[in-house]
């Protein structure tokens, strides 16, 4: 299955590393086990993504080596390196990044989400992975190469990320066999654990409490709607990043079948994230307003109001409850 990457980095004695807008710890672990898979085999490489890193994934980069593009605007004798696009649907969904698509020689991807049709370009994409952070695990290993205990640490916390603490569907005999190797490597479970879940500030839990006051059951009970107002992150002084998990959170009700978070950004966007339990295939409805994900996991940016979005997103899955979209 790797043949083609490691075939790309034999043509490419430079390459730059991105992941998806609004990096996570999927996308920020991919780029660090893949930059040590750069150094193993004599490639140099340089890491650049659209946005910072949330502060909560700092310690996934302990070298401070992943920047950001508004930082390194600019960027010299961009045709003459390759670009490997991680954790990504399609190409176009890594912000800024995507001015260097037309300027460099090459553009590979790797991904594991649902495959979407706007991808135009080389790439390894297996829906069947947890995490990109598995296929990285994967990867080393075809390439030869031994991840160090920086490039281990963030693979897990990838995959740990991804699958919800490994109780997500896509959790299989697979995941468990990279990751019994990452902590054979000497990963500790629990220390990253603690790092994803276990340092949020005050502000998060405000935060949480102030979105949770706008939940809204409705069809049957089947559909829960939480709603962050840009208003809601300046009170608390938190970032849109710090509500990653609050969508999980409708459910723990058994009668719940999709969970919908509509997240102002400030920047004339609204971001919908969309959670199943697996009755309803939330890809496919990301998929018709230009976004993607997982069967379970979706999400999508529009530029209607928080009201618009909302409305047309539950038409859709109105029907997809009707006629039982499952997969």
């Amino acid at each position: 299955m790797f043949k083609e990457i490691l075939k790309f980095l034999k043509r490419h004695s430079s390459v730059i590393i991105t992941t998806h807008d609004w990096p996570d710890a999927d996308g920020l672990g991919s780029e660090i086990a893949f930059s040590q898979i750069c150094r193993e085999l004599g490639v140099k490489y340089k890491i650049l993504n659209s946005k910072k890193t949330p502060a909560r994934y700092s310690f996934l980069d302990p070298k401070k080596e992943i920047g950001t593009w508004e930082i390194s605007h600019g960027f010299e004798n961009a045709e003459n390196n390759g670009m490997v696009i991680l954790d990504s649907s399609d190409e176009y969904n890594i912000g800024a990044m995507k001015e260097l698509i037309p300027k460099v020689r090459e553009v590979f991807m790797i991904d594991h989400h649902d495959h979407t049709p706007l991808v135009n370009i080389k790439n390894i994409v297996d829906s069947t992975a947890s995490s990109t952070c598995e296929l990285m695990a994967e990867l080393a290993e075809a390439a030869g190469v031994t991840l160090d205990k920086v490039s281990s640490t963030a693979v897990y916390a990838g995959i740990s990320y991804d699958t919800g603490s490994f109780a997500f569907p896509k959790t299989t005999a697979r995941t468990f066999r990279a990751v019994l190797k990452l902590v054979e490597a000497g990963v500790n479970p629990y220390g990253i654990y603690h790092e994803l879940n276990e340092t949020a500030e005050t502000g998060t839990l405000l935060l949480n409490q102030r979105v949770l006051a706008s939940l809204n059951i409705i069809n049957q009970n089947r559909v829960a709607v939480q709603i962050l107002r840009k208003e809601d992150l300046d009170i608390t002084n938190t970032h849109i990043e710090d509500a990653e998990a609050f969508i999980n959170v409708p459910l723990k009700a058994k009668e719940i079948k999709v969970s919908i978070l509509l997240k102002e950004t400030g920047e004339g966007q609204v971001r919908c994230s969309l959670r199943s339990k697996g009755d309803i295939n939330v890809s496919q409805i990301a998929q018709n307003f230009g976004g993607g994900g997982h069967v379970t996991a979706s999400g999508f940016r529009s530029s209607l109001s928080v009201e618009e979005t909302l409305e047309k997103v539950l038409d859709k899955i109105s029907l997809a409850l009707k006629h039982g979209n499952s997969k």
